[in-house]
């Protein structure tokens, strides 16, 4: 099972570091790892994916608890939140492919920000599970290069799945 982990922390020089030394010092695999700013200049705001146990997830949140810096761990695995990912692809175009690359990137409502004969860079952002769809939809076409960022995510204030509301009539 794969876990989401958020990790509010001081934005001090030296966190990574005791981040980085837990995790392979205790050997926990990381899947993704995105770090950013948060909603002061003081703190940023990690999100975590990471496979393992309840068990060994618990394990997990107690020592980074313990690690200075730390300001709040919270496993928000099963808690509605809004997620999101960023996905970057530049892919072959040929004059026969690209009206069809444009019809999918309007499908996904992914941008276009970069354009030659040869190839188009998209960016498209949204949940996890667009990214993977998106991605296995422009595979066809040849992916030249293609980034894609860690999950991101915050609690929604309502506590509303909003999953769940798209199959309620």
């Amino acid at each position: 099972m794969k876990y989401t982990i958020s990790l509010l922390v001081n934005n001090e020089n030296t966190i990574l570091t005791r981040l980085t030394n837990l995790f392979s010092r205790r050997g926990y695999i990381l899947e993704s790892f995105a770090i950013g700013p948060a909603e002061s200049k003081d703190l940023c705001r990690l999100t975590l994916v990471v496979p393992g146990t309840k068990r060994s997830i618990n394990q997990l949140m107690k020592q980074l608890y313990k690690l200075v810096g730390i300001i709040r761990v919270e496993d928000v695995t099963f808690v509605p939140c809004v997620e999101r990912e960023l996905l970057i692809a530049k892919l072959n175009a040929t004059k026969k492919t690209r009206p069809e690359i444009l019809e999918i990137a309007n499908i996904f409502h992914a941008k276009v920000v970069d354009f030659t004969l040869e190839s188009v860079i998209l960016e498209v952002t949204g949940d996890p599970g667009k990214i993977v769809v998106v991605e296995k939809a422009l595979n066809k076409f040849g992916i030249i290069e293609l980034a894609r960022t860690g999950k991101i995510a915050l609690i929604r204030e309502s506590y509303i799945n909003t999953e769940i509301l798209r199959y309620m009539k």
